[in-house]
């Protein structure tokens, strides 16, 4: 049997054999959730977020059927002008890196790749979960699953808003997956700081999350945790201001008869629209707080480690 095609940046592999602290990446962001060059200039923000903590970022994706953890300078800017990028899912990264393929991992294959890296937190902007109409469709996002079956601890500002929330947290609690707010008693509702909704559980800082995150091996629990980190005040747009603008995109959606993968990303698009870019500033905002908190979880474990 041959070796897995895993590849690791020259970066993350220098701070993998000194035991330094690493935090996986996704890479829809990249290819999916923004135009060219802004998505190539956040990809790196981010990623210099991390290293101003003295933490390794590992951008994962998929390029020429290879997995890679961590992608070098001219990877990342080659893939954040790609055209006709894969969406990968765990359903569909096998087959991609099989055929050769070129894909950006969703939270789900980003799991999947940091657990195979030996990476154990990620930072993202928020997780799918269960969509609006799911009683009909059916439409529930495998990152729930993976979330259940893959233990890395998922740094993200809560579900993706245009979800229903109330049914995500409910199949989560089902699967077994602990959801942590973080320094608050309600859960963070993306590009706002807090939903009407409690989180089942509260932490106020990376240590007690990196401890969790420990215990659950030590116990011998599958799965990971999904960290709930609010979006910073000074950055959120307000639930009442996002709730009509998320009903006008969702019936734009219905009446064009988008579904499946096309959903979130067309959602997402029609509500930058609709907010004259202001969500895309929010997303951003969300993805490098995350991005903080996820760095000094994996410092909190990289510590524990020594």
């Amino acid at each position: 049997m041959t070796a897995l095609p895993l590849l690791h940046s020259t970066e993350v592999a220098a701070a993998k054999a000194s035991n330094r602290p690493v935090v996986a990446l996704e890479s829809t962001i990249i290819t999916h959730g923004m135009p060219y060059p802004r998505n190539l200039e956040v990809a790196r923000q981010v990623e210099d977020d991390l290293r101003g903590l003295g933490v390794t970022p590992a951008t994962i994706a998929v390029i020429d059927g290879r997995l890679h953890a961590g992608l070098e300078p001219d990877q990342l800017e080659r893939l954040a002008q790609a055209k006709g990028v894969a969406k990968l899912s765990r359903a569909d990264i096998a087959a991609c890196m099989a055929t050769g393929g070129t894909g950006a991992t969703t939270v789900a294959a980003t799991m999947i790749g940091a657990h195979l890296a030996g990476i154990s937190v990620f930072a993202t902007g928020g997780i799918g979960g269960v969509h609006r109409g799911a009683e009909n469709s059916f439409d529930i996002s495998a990152d729930l699953m993976e979330l259940a079956q893959t233990p890395v601890t998922v740094v993200a500002a809560g579900a993706k808003a245009i979800l229903d929330v109330d049914k995500t947290l409910e199949v989560l609690e089902t699967q077994g997956v602990p959801v942590i707010a973080v320094g608050q008693d309600r859960f963070p509702a993306f590009w706002s700081a807090s939903s009407p909704l409690n989180a089942p559980l509260r932490m106020d800082s990376a240590a007690q999350i990196a401890a969790a995150h420990l215990m659950r091996g030590q116990l011998g629990l599958p799965g990971g945790q999904l960290v709930a980190n609010p979006i910073p005040a000074a950055d959120e747009i307000p639930a009442a201001t996002l709730a009509p603008i998320i009903a006008q995109a969702q019936s734009d959606a219905d009446r064009h008869g988008i579904k499946g993968k096309a959903v979130t990303p067309y959602l997402l698009q029609r509500i930058f629209e609709l907010t004259e870019g202001k969500s895309l500033t929010a997303n951003i905002a969300l993805v490098r707080n995350n991005a903080r908190l996820a760095g000094a979880i994996a410092q909190a474990l990289s510590a524990d480690a020594r």
